[in-house]
């Protein structure tokens, strides 16, 4: 099975309802975290740029042995495939 990850974040949510965010009926997001995002809304309004600083400190923490550089790498390359950066693709006119 697919490890599902927060769309925005890139937080690894697993099967558990705790690490999931809500929608605006109170219903189970299935695309973030409830630290990106409840009652049908982000929690911040930031950039891509922004989002990976904040989470440098916390997956360097939590990768024993990852420097803040490495982690910063890793986000930079995987982001950008994240739903909510994902650039939609220009259509050639």
């Amino acid at each position: 099975m697919d490890e599902k990850y927060c769309q925005s974040c890139g937080m690894p949510m697993g099967e558990t309802e705790e690490l999931y965010g809500t929608n605006g009926d109170g219903s189970r997001n299935e695309d973030y975290c409830k630290y990106c995002f409840h009652d049908g809304s982000f929690a911040m309004d930031c950039t891509m740029e922004e989002m990976i600083e904040g989470c440098v400190p916390m997956m360097a923490g939590a990768n024993s042995g990852m420097s803040e550089e490495e982690a910063r790498n890793m986000m930079k390359q995987f982001f950008p495939e994240l739903k909510r950066w994902k650039k939609a693709p220009v259509n050639p006119e």
